[in-house]
Parts: structure tokens; C-alpha cells; sequence
């Protein structure tokens, strides 16, 4: 692997702050006001127009200084987001208004990256990595922390952490981009610099679940990292795992039979590097792909599966301003908000005031 260093660069791209992409509902229905006049509105219409404008999804503006989050998840039940902290190492509870509070603290947390709300079971699952930036790291030794650690929904607890590097002791760099769960409380968790896909039970412990070529890194990010591959990864009907690659192809891994794991055939690539994926109601997923490589807005993409994951198509629905989104969930009343945590600052060794959620459009 070629060295991996610790600044990130953007060519020529202008970051600006995260825009809302949401619609406006319109308001139906005419006056019925025998004395209205040309330009005004009925009492009415006005009552119509105030509550569409009411559920109209705006962008958050989220005011944790320095948080840097890479991705989060959202609980509809106490409707709230979780995002992890890239330099903290901490995870934050985000409410729609903006408001940030640290909610776990675990001091076996380097860095906080894949954030999951498994609510079967009242935890938050969470990936430990270490890009050398956090106030944890290890600066001389960098990806040299992959886990997963397991915390009370309630109280931010840990329930365990486990760490997978004593399952491969091969002496690599590894970071663990994300996870997802099975409905039988089965975590799956990903590693972005090594084909390895691990597999944790309810009670953390873990093993190796697949090595396969299909998984290896190929895309380079310029003075962040190199052989990148597996970026998210999402459980679909059918017991199976869709695994976004950060070259913007897709695998199905079945589980039962992961050796079978095979490449999505897809009408169009996702963006590249892909950054977050979303699955859906309906079982397509919502994928961001981050600008980081062309500092262009990020775009998101849904992907309706055909033949059982086996096809799929994919199509652009929508864009956000800042480059460098890195994740997409849901949100409150079935919206969807792109993440974007200010990583180009953190690679840059800068400070940033806060973080933006933009709802986004799927279909």
C-alpha cells in the first residue's frame, strides 16, 4: 500500500455552506372570499400556506464546534439524530433545532465513524477508527484502530466494543467505514482498506465473515488515502448485504452463501467516491456520492434493485451544494437529510463551527 498521508486537498473548490433542497408544499383550493381582491389571499388560503410552510423541511444547522461527524442515523422515537465525531471520538445527540449534546463518551473510541440506531434493541452501534486526527490518535501510527463498539439507546452506555484487529493481526492499515444489522441483532461491519467484511452477534463477539477480491480497494483520494474500497453497507430482503464501493460499483453478498458474492449490474455507476447509503421504505436505497475528487456539488442517487439485487437502476435525484457530504438518513416525518460534518477542515488541520443537514429528495 502506498503511504498514506493526512491532509486532504480540494482543487479549486469552494465550499459553501449547505443549501435545502426541500419543496414547498403547495397550498390547493381557491378563495372563496366574495370580496377578495386580485394579489390577496383568503383566511383560508393563508392558514393553508402557513401550514405548508410549516412542514417544508429546512436545512439544520447544527452547532457543534469541532465535532466533524462522518455519518449518523436518526431515532424517530425520541426524534433525534446520532452523529459520531471524527475528532472527538465521542458521539452527539443532534435534535432538529440544531442543538448538540455529547451523549457517549467511551474513552476506547478513537474516532466515531459509521453510527447505526439499532432500535429492535435499544443500542447504538458505532465504528472506532483512527485517521491520525482525533484527539485520541495514535499520530505515528494511523489506521491502526478498526472496531465496533455497542451503547444503550438510552443512556449511551457500553454494552461492549470489540476490537477487530485482533481477528486479523496482519499488521495492515484498516478502517472500518460502516455497519449494518441483520433482524436477528447480526452486525456486519465493513473495512474500507482491507476486502474484509467481520460479523459481531448481540453479545459482541466477532468473527472474520468473508475475504473476497470483489472487495479489494482500487480508488486513491490524493493525500488522504490510497486502495480505497468498501465504503457502506446496507442488510436488503432477502439476506443479503448491498456493499457500496468507493469506485461507485455495488456487491450483494448473500449471507447464507457469502462465497457467492457477485457485482451488482447497474444501469449507471454511483458517483465516486460513494459515502453513505440510505435504504429505503420501499427496499431501494438512497446512495451520496461525495465531490470530493471534483469539487462539484455532491449528488444522491437512488438505486431500485431488479432480480433480487442482482440488477439494478440507478438515477440521480438530487444534489447538495458542499462537496464533501458524507452520509444520508432519514429524518423526521419520512424526510431525508444529507450529512455535511466540515471534513475538509478537519484534514486540513482547521477548525469548523458546526455542521449542516440538508433534506434531500429520493425519488
Amino acid at each position: 500500500m502506498k503511504k498514506t498521508k493526512l491532509k486532504i486537498a480540494i482543487a479549486g473548490a469552494a465550499l459553501v455552506a449547505a443549501v435545502a433542497t426541500g419543496t414547498a408544499l403547495a397550498a390547493n383550493g381557491s378563495s372563496t372570499g366574495s370580496g377578495s381582491t386580485s394579489g390577496s389571499q383568503s383566511s383560508s388560503e393563508r392558514t393553508r400556506t402557513e401550514h405548508a410552510e410549516q412542514k417544508t423541511p429546512s436545512v439544520i444547522k447544527a452547532d457543534g464546534p469541532n465535532v466533524f461527524p462522518h455519518s449518523l442515523d436518526f431515532d424517530a422515537r425520541s426524534n433525534t439524530f446520532f452523529a459520531g465525531s471524527l475528532k472527538h471520538g465521542t458521539v452527539s445527540a443532534v435534535r432538529p433545532d440544531g442543538k448538540v449534546r455529547t451523549f457517549i463518551d467511551d474513552p476506547e473510541l478513537v474516532s466515531a465513524q459509521a453510527v447505526l440506531v439499532d432500535r429492535a434493541r435499544d443500542r447504538i452501534l458505532v465504528s472506532n477508527v483512527d485517521y491520525g486526527t482525533a484527539d485520541r490518535s495514535r499520530k505515528d501510527a494511523p489506521f491502526r484502530v478498526a472496531g465496533v463498539g455497542s451503547y444503550d439507546l438510552k443512556s449511551g452506555k457500553q454494552d461492549w466494543c470489540v476490537d477487530l484487529t485482533a481477528l486479523t493481526l496482519d499488521g495492515k492499515q484498516h478502517l472500518i467505514s460502516d455497519v449494518t444489522v441483520a433482524p436477528d441483532g447480526t452486525a456486519y461491519a465493513v473495512d474500507e482498506l482491507t476486502p474484509t467484511v467481520f460479523r459481531i452477534d448481540r453479545t459482541g463477539h466477532a468473527s472474520v465473515f468473508l475475504r473476497n477480491g470483489l472487495l479489494k480497494g482500487t480508488l486513491d483520494i490524493p493525500d488522504l488515502l490510497n486502495g480505497v474500497g468498501m465504503s457502506a453497507v446496507e442488510w436488503v430482503e432477502g439476506n443479503q448485504l448491498i456493499i457500496a464501493m468507493a469506485d461507485g460499483s455495488l456487491v450483494r453478498v448473500p449471507v447464507k452463501h457469502p462465497e457467492k458474492a457477485q457485482e451488482v449490474k447497474l444501469s449507471a455507476p454511483l458517483g465516486s467516491p460513494t459515502a453513505g447509503m440510505r435504504l429505503l421504505k420501499d427496499g431501494s436505497i438512497a446512495a451520496v456520492s461525495s465531490g470530493l475528487l471534483t469539487g462539484k456539488p455532491a449528488p444522491i442517487q437512488r438505486v431500485e434493485p431488479r432480480d433480487g439485487w442482482k440488477k439494478a437502476t440507478v438515477k440521480v435525484t438530487d444534489t447538495v451544494e458542499d462537496p464533501v457530504t458524507s452520509d444520508v438518513t432519514a429524518g423526521p416525518d419520512g424526510t431525508t437529510y444529507a450529512l455535511s460534518g466540515g471534513l475538509a477542515d478537519l484534514f486540513a488541520g482547521k477548525p469548523h463551527d458546526g455542521f449542516s443537514l440538508t433534506p434531500v429528495k429520493t425519488d
